[in-house]
Formats: structure tokens, C-alpha cells, sequence
């Protein structure tokens, strides 16, 4: 049995909210300058020219890349060979706080959701914990902002939907959001489970590296269909036109009901952040 001080996860949740607000993954920032490149309209280049100068600039200046960074998302594997010196939810808790207070990150919690009073340093955060082989923690942090998150859905397709249907309603939501949730985007799609379920394999596949395609080849294929339908839309580039809708679709699917058929389009913007730690 291996001991974990709680500090160390205070101490790692704080680094993290810090980082993955200041440092996008190198995939999707590979994938947005060669998105500049593709571009073939003025505008949408140029566009597509000052996302990839904002990421050099942030990196440059130690700034947020967006001004909205976040709600807290952390997601922990526990190893089951792992004690804890301490209560572990709260130490997440207290590591978003340092985070964001220490790290001058913008504040976007507020304590209930009908009284709107700003908690005053992003807590508390949104936790997703599961027990794993091991003796170690491995913690994710993915600040998501609301401009794309409220462009989210779920619907509870029967078993008669086929993949076409379910292609046609992810293009939907994308067609719906237009320009608001900053395109380009990141799709993480759920397919399966029940209500619950399908919506956290939908936040999940978000912290998907962008790079790798779902190892279901069948999946994979889904992933590049939508992918193709939603640049088609020429939405582009903040909403002004362009090849360049979708960066990346990730989809994560799991076992369902005979009686259902749930899916869940989470939507990312181009500042689709997370960053992990090991301990």
C-alpha cells in the first residue's frame, strides 16, 4: 500500500488549472496551424492566423489563452493500492482554489444555480473519480467555459435510430450553434450508457488526445464522417465562413439498453483544454 499525502494532490490540481488554462495540448495545436495553412480565404486564414498568435502570445506573455477559463472539470484515477492521508475531494477543492486565485484565473462559479453569487475562486469543482489497478493518481484537468458548453446536447434516440440519423443530429447541433461556441471546434461525442453516462463519455472523449482516432475502427470511421459533414457546413472560423468547422471529432461509446439509444454531443471550442498528472 503506497501513502499520498493530500497536499500532493492540492499542490498537483493547483499546477494543473494553471497550466491547461496557459498551454493548449501540442495535438490541438498542431491541428489548428495546419487548419491556418488549409484556409484558402483571405478572411478565414487570417483568422485562423490570429487563434495560432493568441496560443504564441499566451506562451509569450504567461496569460490564460481565453479569457473565460472555466469550470473545473477534474477527473481521478485512484489506484486501489493508494491510501490517502486525507479527505480527498476536498484537496481537489482547495487545489482549484490555489489555482485560480494564486494563478489570477478568472473566477466563473457561482454557489447556486438560481442565487447567482460568484463563489470567488472557481470552486467548487466538478469531480469524476474511479478506482483503478495501481498505486498511483492520475489527475485531469480540463477547465471548460460555458460559451461552448451551452451549445452541449443529449437525446434519447430508440434503438430504430441508425447511423445516419445519429450523424444527421450531431451536424444539427453544430448547425444550431453557428458561430457562438468559437469555432473551430472540438466535438467529443457519447454513444451509449444511459442519461448520465452517455453526457460523461461526451466530456471524456474531449480530453481525448486529438490525434488518436478511437481504437474501434468503426468508431474511427464515424469519427472522420461527422468530422467531413460539419467542415461542410463552411461555418469557419468564428462563425465568418471557411473550410474549417470542426477540428476534431472524438467519440466514446458504451454498452446501452435494448430499449435505448442515448447520445450526447459535448462541444469544445478551439481552447479545448486539460492537462494531467501522475502521481
Amino acid at each position: 500500500m503506497r501513502e499520498i499525502d493530500v497536499q500532493e494532490i492540492t499542490q498537483a490540481v493547483r499546477d494543473l488549472c494553471i497550466q491547461a488554462n496557459k498551454c493548449l495540448p501540442d495535438g490541438l495545436c498542431r491541428l489548428i496551424r495546419q487548419a491556418r495553412d488549409a484556409e484558402e480565404q483571405e478572411l478565414p486564414r487570417a483568422i485562423m492566423g490570429d487563434i495560432a498568435d493568441n496560443l504564441d502570445a499566451a506562451e509569450k506573455l504567461d496569460i490564460p489563452i481565453c479569457q473565460d477559463t472555466g469550470m473545473a472539470v477534474v477527473f481521478a484515477e485512484v489506484g486501489r493500492d493508494v491510501h490517502l492521508s486525507g479527505p480527498f475531494e476536498e484537496a481537489i477543492h482547495e487545489g482549484v482554489r490555489r489555482g485560480y486565485t494564486e494563478g489570477l484565473l478568472r473566477c466563473s462559479v457561482v454557489r447556486d444555480p438560481l442565487r447567482r453569487i460568484n463563489t470567488g475562486d472557481n470552486t467548487p469543482a466538478v469531480i469524476h473519480t474511479r478506482i483503478v489497478e495501481g498505486d498511483h493518481v492520475k489527475l485531469t484537468v480540463a477547465p471548460k467555459g460555458f460559451g461552448s458548453e451551452n451549445m452541449s446536447a443529449i437525446r434519447m434516440f430508440t434503438p430504430a435510430a441508425s447511423e445516419s440519423d445519429i450523424v444527421e443530429y450531431v451536424v444539427h447541433v453544430m448547425q444550431e450553434a453557428g458561430s457562438n461556441p468559437c469555432p473551430p471546434v472540438v466535438l467529443g461525442v457519447g454513444i451509449g450508457g444511459d442519461f448520465e453516462q452517455c453526457a460523461l463519455l461526451a466530456k471524456t472523449a474531449l480530453c481525448r488526445d486529438t490525434q488518436m482516432r478511437n481504437p474501434d475502427l468503426f468508431y474511427a470511421r464515424l469519427e472522420e464522417r461527422i468530422l467531413t459533414r460539419l467542415n461542410a457546413l463552411e461555418i469557419g472560423p468564428q462563425g465568418f465562413g471557411g473550410r474549417t468547422t470542426a477540428l476534431c471529432v472524438n467519440i466514446e461509446a458504451a454498452p446501452t439498453h435494448i430499449a435505448g439509444l442515448p447520445v450526447a454531443v459535448n462541444v469544445g471550442c478551439h481552447v479545448t483544454r486539460h492537462a494531467s498528472k501522475i502521481i
